[in-house]
């Protein structure tokens, strides 16, 4: 919940959310670059441990400010540079460091379609993103995630 409410006080806009369990299996392919380093088990076994939520997030420049509002992989570096921020209030170790956040946009579209398959990314640049940034939009709390609005709201509002 307090990563949640991170998002939505930084005015990142949800565009996608679900709450989901990755198996052994599925983790491992998320994190397959990392196949053979040190924490590449840890990383694995962490992702698997339990419930997680994964986010398509937009603003402008939204790679770097997430990762600004992760703060440092490492822990005890988020602890005490950046203790504001997600990792360095709620990391656990440099592996259960509370989230994850792509390192560039190639990686957030393939790491997009790894949790959203359903998702058709051109689609939303070409049609969705463009109304979003005209504020024809609403946050919907029971969906948690931010949504166009139709024609019938439009009128209302």
């Amino acid at each position: 919940q307090a990563v949640h409410a991170a998002i939505l006080r930084h005015r990142f806009l949800i565009v996608r959310a679900k709450e989901l369990r990755c198996g052994a299996e599925q983790s491992r392919r998320f994190y397959r670059e990392h196949a053979g380093r040190f924490f590449y088990q840890r990383l694995v076994e962490f992702m698997a441990s339990g419930p997680m939520w994964a986010y398509i997030l937009a603003h402008e420049n939204a790679v770097p400010l997430w990762r600004s509002l992760m703060g440092p992989t490492k822990v005890f570096r988020a602890r005490h540079s950046d203790p504001d921020s997600i990792r360095g209030a709620y990391g656990l170790t440099d592996t259960r460091n509370t989230a994850h956040g792509s390192d560039s946009p190639a990686s957030a579209s393939r790491e997009i379609a790894f949790f959203f398959p359903e998702f058709d990314e051109q689609r939303w640049y070409e049609q969705d993103e463009p109304r979003l940034r005209r504020g024809q939009l609403y946050y919907s709390a029971e969906e948690r995630v931010h949504r166009l609005l139709g024609a019938q709201q439009a009128e209302v509002t």
